[in-house]
Order: structure tokens, then sequence, then C-alpha cells
């Protein structure tokens, strides 16, 4: 993972439709790495920085996304955990990438 400093101040120098845009792009580059089990660590790296630009989105963003932020960051933390263990199993690999797919868009349609 990067310098985390850094890319909190970079994240927030963007307003919060442009920061859920970045989570969703992080999202579908999760879906597009996790296909693969060679890009294991960074789907990992992707699962956490994915973490932190919710924490960091969330407390601007309506009550309504931050609800379905703090669920998928839990759904994530989740992920993060067991994915070092799982990312040899190709059916899992994909269930994490329908979720993230799933989530990208929904996060898009969110920021409307």
């Amino acid at each position: 993972m990067r310098n985390i400093e850094a890319l909190k101040t970079r994240y927030m120098q963007d307003g919060l439709r442009t920061r859920l845009g970045g989570l969703a792009s992080n999202l579908a580059r999760i879906a597009t790495c996790s296909s693969g089990p060679d890009d294991w660590e960074a789907v990992q790296s992707m699962l956490e920085e994915s973490k932190f630009f919710i924490e960091w989105a969330a407390p601007e963003a309506p009550l309504s996304v931050q609800a379905h932020l703090v669920r998928l960051q839990i759904e994530l933390a989740l992920w993060h955990r067991i994915w070092p263990e799982l990312h040899t199993a190709p059916e899992k690999r994909e269930k994490l990438a329908q979720l993230a797919r799933s989530e990208s868009a929904c996060i898009l349609a969110l920021r409307e």
C-alpha cells in the first residue's frame, strides 16, 4: 500500500462526486484483476485502498449513501481478511469480481 497520508491528501482534494467515482473505479479494477490468481496482491491492495476511500468519503455523503458505504466497507473488510487464502479458488475470485462489478455500478448511480 502506498503512503496512506499522501493518498488521503490527494483523495480529499476532490469533491464527493469525484471521490465516489474514484471508489467505483477501484471496484471496477478489483473486478478485472480478481479474474486471475497472479494479481492477488494487487487485489488485496485495492481492497484495502477502497476501505480507506469509503472512510474518507462517507462523512460528507447523504445518510442513505453513508449506509450503503458502511455495508460495502464491511463486505470489503471481510474479503480483504480472507483473500490471501481464497485467491487460488476460481469460484471465489469470480464471486468477488461479481460483487465488485455490481458495487461499482451502484456507487456510480448513488453519486448522481
